[in-house]
């Protein structure tokens, strides 16, 4: 590694590296395409940035090009590998959809020499001759399972790659293995070298799986509840923008601190959402898969399903929103009992802390037995408050008896006085 990499870490207090990026780091050094298959939250973005950076030479034009399903996610690598460019004086333009255009042309004529972007706008710019990709050195698909399973997106991949100078290595990135993956030589005319840590890498912390049997009709109302639990904020995932939009408006009638993120939103907008939520501003900030695809907010507390997926690789990404990095989290996966039954089936083979899960007194309990000794203090607590209220009420009698009796008395004194 770089020795002012080595120093920044140092400076950081980064520990060793993780096994994604101790184990790709000598194939990507050396120029070949790579498969990397590795946990969320387990390092992936400095995996396979810090090798590529290195390769590259100051003032030379593009040579590195890092594509992204999302705005956020893009502009949240950038973030994360900018402070390494800078070691090596390179610099990082960011080219998304959303962002003023005349601005992005204006930059890429500095010939920066790593952009990050999502596909379409990349493509369109590459397209209009904005966007020169012939001296590119590598090319690195992020979220690879999302960006090549869906049909436009994968072929918008396939027109920069074939863009880019045949010795460019192609690299691609994923928490899970979509079945795609194994036929990247048929699509991109690679055949990477398959690096999967799955198994072995350790950097998530532990998670527990909450189950709350919820009506729909309460849905809202439990997200309410949710939000006033001490120390709680969430990434809330919906399947469908109208519904999170309707969740939205309730929230904030009843004076919940709510966001949202999703597609309608202006770019300025979903930016300043995410950044309430890393402050702690908001408790519950509201998304869709796409739109959350790849987030890394530290030390999230918890992620809840409003709307439980339908397949297994859809959770592991949603839940890999929380426990990055060895940090506790919680997920809370909201259904109806037919819900949760076909839930538990459908993740019954993942090695998950599954629980009942219990809202009790701004409480999450996953306990029976504790839950019950609650209910039954609180039913003790009650009893003893309704007697102590009845016997205040029998002390106060004899005192109101005798005003009354007194004022009698005074009546009668006043009549025999006349």
């Amino acid at each position: 590694m770089n020795p002012k990499f080595e120093k920044y870490f140092a400076e950081q207090g980064f520990k060793a590296p993780t096994p994604i990026q101790a184990q790709t780091y000598r194939a990507l050094a050396s120029g070949k395409s790579v498969l990397g298959l590795a946990p969320t939250g387990s390092g992936k973005t400095l995996a396979y940035t810090l090798p590529l950076l290195e390769q590259l030479l100051p003032g030379d034009g593009t040579q590195l090009l890092i594509i992204a399903p999302s705005q956020e996610l893009a502009a949240q690598i950038t973030e994360a590998i900018r402070a390494f460019a800078k070691l090596l004086e390179l610099n990082v333009l960011t080219i998304i959809g959303g962002a003023n255009v005349k601005r992005q042309i204006e930059k890429l004529k500095k010939r920066p020499e790593v952009i990050v972007g999502t596909p379409g706008r990349l493509l369109n710019l590459s397209q209009d001759k904005k966007l020169k990709l012939h001296q590119l050195e590598a090319i690195v698909i992020d979220e690879a399972d999302e960006l090549l399973s869906q049909a436009q997106t994968l072929a918008d991949c396939r027109k920069l790659v074939e863009k880019a100078p045949q010795t460019a290595s192609v690299s691609f990135f994923s928490a899970t293995k979509a079945p795609i993956l194994d036929e990247l030589h048929r699509w991109f005319g690679v055949t990477p070298e398959v690096i999967d840590v799955r198994q072995i890498d350790q950097t998530q912390g532990h998670v527990i799986h909450y189950l709350l049997e919820v009506p729909q009709r309460k849905r809202i109302d439990t997200l309410r509840r949710l939000a006033q639990l001490p120390d709680f904020s969430a990434l809330v995932f919906f399947k469908q923008s109208a519904a999170l939009n309707d969740a939205y408006e309730k929230l904030r009638h009843a004076n919940v601190a709510v966001e949202r993120l999703n597609s309608e939103q202006r770019q300025v907008e979903r930016q300043k959402a995410l950044r309430q939520l890393r402050k702690g501003e908001v408790k519950l900030l509201l998304t869709t898969d796409v739109s959350a695809r790849g987030l890394d907010i530290p030390a999230l507390p918890a992620v809840v399903n409003y709307d439980l997926p339908k397949d297994t690789n859809t959770y592991i990404h949603r839940v890999g929103r929380t426990g990055r990095m060895g940090a506790e989290g919680s997920v809370i996966d909201l259904g109806n009992e037919h819900d949760l039954r076909f839930f538990k089936q459908l993740i019954k083979d993942e090695d998950y802390d599954v629980r009942n899960g219990y809202l009790y007194q701004q409480r999450l309990i996953s306990d029976e037995k504790k839950l019950a000794e609650l209910k039954q203090v609180a039913k003790e607590h009650a009893k003893k408050k309704h007697v102590n209220k009845q016997l205040q009420v029998v002390k106060e009698q004899p005192k109101k008896k005798h005003k009354k009796k007194r004022k009698r008395d005074q009546k009668n004194k006043g009549k025999r006085k006349k």
